[in-house]
């Protein structure tokens, strides 16, 4: 290959290599033209799910069954190994469930008078005339060792 062969043959190959790629589309832009007035017609979306709908409800159930499970077991666990050490950790173990069930029965208790508490009269023991005017305290304190005196201006 002669030199000018070579430099053809170089010209070119640069040329195919920073030749501009065609451009592909990335996104699809409907160009039909919109209604004048009223609602737009609706575009077709297909579904292209792989995993039918009840086959993913069904591994989400079992995946918290699962969870579930684990949980309940390390909780046994935990609760036996509280039990088996008498320490000031599993005395307080024994004694979460206790408080526990009073705290339920605090929430419950406390439900049960805020029910009944809606059916109270609200009764004022005041029969006075009352003032509305400009009530306002003054109290300057003033210095590191303050005396305070409240003024009532009226």
């Amino acid at each position: 290959m002669t030199d000018a062969d070579a430099a053809a043959e170089a010209r070119r190959i640069i040329a195919d290599a920073y030749r501009p790629l065609p451009q592909i589309p990335t996104a699809y832009r409907d160009t039909t033209p919109l209604p004048a007035y009223g609602p737009t017609p609706p575009v077709p979306q297909p579904d292209h799910r792989i995993v039918p709908a009840w086959a993913a409800g069904t591994a989400v159930a079992g995946i918290g069954v699962g969870a579930t499970c684990v949980g309940l077991g390390c909780g046994i666990w935990l609760a036996c190994k509280g039990f088996a050490a008498v320490t000031l950790t599993s005395v307080l173990f024994v004694t979460l469930p206790i408080a526990a069930v009073a705290a339920v029965a605090t929430a419950i208790g406390a439900a049960l008078r805020s029910l009944k508490a809606t059916h109270t009269v609200t009764h004022h023991h005041y029969a006075g005339p009352v003032r509305l005017e400009n009530n306002t305290i003054t109290a300057p304190a003033y210095g590191l060792i303050a005396r305070n005196r409240h003024e009532l201006n009226r």
